[in-house]
């Protein structure tokens, strides 16, 4: 399916060399992310509260992405982060967001998480009556939101009624101080966001009569990006059958819906239009808080892949090409929930030739190891040494089940920058290699990311 790209992507598509550069100082898959674009997200988001006139809060999901180079951008624009780990929390720290603009998610959580939490002031989405009394006994001042279990869902995650009755309760005022109530749901649809959330600023009118402040609820994240065109993702769904995919083996799951009507910002807007919501949480004095992950990363970034294998197989009397990259679908994150990632890469260099439909297979020694089992229609049939570029996979897609099988080194992060002149400039952490789209070739730039990542280990460098 052909997918959208952003500027800055295309630019780079048509460079006559500069991919090829990259790919040959690298030697392996990289990613490249281009964090303005995240700055842009943010601000998309602001706008709408701003519109609405409503007090929204964002913090940024980090599961779906690991670049330190997003969460610089989180802090460059005074949006939060929202972290499940220790080692999220204190990587976030270390890029520059402080600890009350941090929320903690996630069950069950660990002692040390609760204090580290506490300590630095963040909030804090207690999941469970036992976490709520592991956390009062530490003993130290905390800032905490209810998490509350939908009716009806089957999520192992939230409180019930009954729960969240007996944690009002149960709150110790002198240590936690209740600031509202939370909810995450599975799925992408409007209403049930938009009435859940309703029903939370009745939990703080609850709360706020026990004399407890109550002034926040958080809708989660779920926003969802538009990847494909609308018509190609209607032509996809009516068509899709399992004579599409190598060895006639389709998914078994749903696949993400790579169309979105009402994406990111416009998903947002629409929850708030549903049923007076803005209205409510004005009159009720509510901030809403969001954790957008994906709907952050939409067109800040793509991902590269070498071929360095092909060979022609027939299906169903037809002929198709069955490529191997030097790399695994561990980079291309959705094919590990028995899905399919499905726009289209584009093949680098862009040269004339007949349309051939193409399976993607990895390096690895797995038959099933494979990045694109559905038979992409390429524009030409690809060679030994051509570039396949996966696009907007900053979201979930480039690291998310990220591993060194087979003892491969992990793929780098390119970082791209926009300079006031308007050329775009591309770095591995802007200490190794450097690129511009207008300026040929830096000398004694090639390096093996082998090499790499020695002098990243001798420094003590993390931040790629």
């Amino acid at each position: 399916m052909p997918a959208y790209r952003d500027d800055w992507e295309e630019r780079l598509l048509a460079d006559p060399e500069l991919l090829l550069r990259m790919s040959e100082a690298i030697d392996g898959p990289f990613h490249i992310l281009y964090p303005a674009r995240v700055a842009e997200n943010i601000e998309g988001f602001r706008s709408v509260f701003t519109r609405k006139g409503v007090d929204g809060v964002i913090y940024y999901g980090k599961k779906a992405n690991k670049s330190a180079s997003v969460v610089q951008a989180c802090a460059s624009t005074g949006v939060g982060v929202d972290v499940s780990s220790v080692g999220e929390f204190d990587a976030t720290l270390h890029e520059g967001i402080r600890g009350e603009h941090i929320v903690v998610t996630g069950p069950a959580k660990s002692e040390a998480l609760l204090t580290l939490a506490a300590r630095h002031r963040a909030l804090i989405a207690i999941d469970e009556l036992a976490e709520l009394s592991r956390l009062t006994a530490i003993g130290i001042p905390a800032r905490v939101l209810l998490r509350v279990l939908p009716t009806g869902s089957n999520s192992r995650f939230g409180m019930t009624r009954e729960e969240l009755n007996e944690a009002l309760d149960r709150i110790d005022a002198e240590l936690i101080r209740l600031e509202g109530f939370s909810f995450h749901l599975s799925g992408y649809r409007i209403e049930p966001r938009a009435e859940l959330a309703a029903d939370l600023i009745g939990w703080c009118g609850r709360a706020r009569a026990l004399g407890l402040p109550a002034n926040t609820i958080s809708i989660g994240g779920g926003f969802g990006v538009d990847y494909v065109p609308a018509e190609a993702w209607k032509t996809f769904l009516g068509g899709v059958n399992p004579r599409w995919f190598h060895g006639d083996q389709a998914p078994t799951t749903d696949y993400y819906p790579y169309h979105f009507p009402h994406a990111g910002p416009a998903m947002l807007a629409a929850v708030l239009e549903h049923q007076g919501l803005a209205d409510s949480l004005r009159t009720n004095n509510i901030r809403l808080v969001i954790e957008p992950g994906r709907a952050l990363l939409d067109q800040a970034g793509c991902t590269v892949f070498q071929v360095q294998g092909a060979k022609t197989r027939q299906a169903h009397g037809l002929p198709y090409r069955l490529l191997t990259v030097n790399g695994t679908s561990f980079s291309l994150s959705e094919q590990w929930f028995d899905s399919e990632f499905l726009p289209d890469p584009a093949l680098w260099p862009n040269l004339p030739g007949d349309l051939t439909p193409t399976c993607v297979g990895s390096s690895s020694c797995l038959d099933d190891d494979m990045l694109s089992r559905r038979r992409i229609p390429l524009p030409r049939a690809a060679l030994l040494g051509d570039l396949l570029v996966y696009p907007n996979t900053a979201g979930y897609q480039m690291d998310s089940n990220e591993s060194s099988f087979h003892q491969l080194p992990l793929p780098p992060k390119v970082i791209a920058v926009r300079s006031d002149d308007g050329r775009y400039r591309f770095a591995i952490d802007g200490r190794y290699f450097e690129w511009s789209l207008d300026s040929p070739s830096p000398p004694n730039t090639r390096m093996t990311y082998q090499r790499i990542s020695a002098i990243v280990k001798r420094l003590g460098i993390s931040r790629y």
